[in-house]
């Protein structure tokens, strides 16, 4: 489950020059951030590991 306690390592979590701060890049409607930062049991959808070594690590 990926709640956004773990937007961390997402690849939508980006960090923005401008205001100095991560954001999620996902465009999604506010019910639905509402929801993910308000429901700890909420699975976000769009979370995609932002781990590129993970496909390596499996053809091994």
């Amino acid at each position: 489950m990926h709640s956004a306690n773990t937007c961390t390592d997402c690849v939508y979590y980006v960090y923005d020059e401008e205001y100095e701060e991560y954001f999620c890049d996902m465009d999604m409607d506010e019910d639905e951030y509402v929801r993910l930062i308000s429901d700890s049991r909420y699975s976000c959808p769009y979370y995609r590991s932002g781990d590129e070594y993970r496909v390596v690590r499996k053809q091994m």
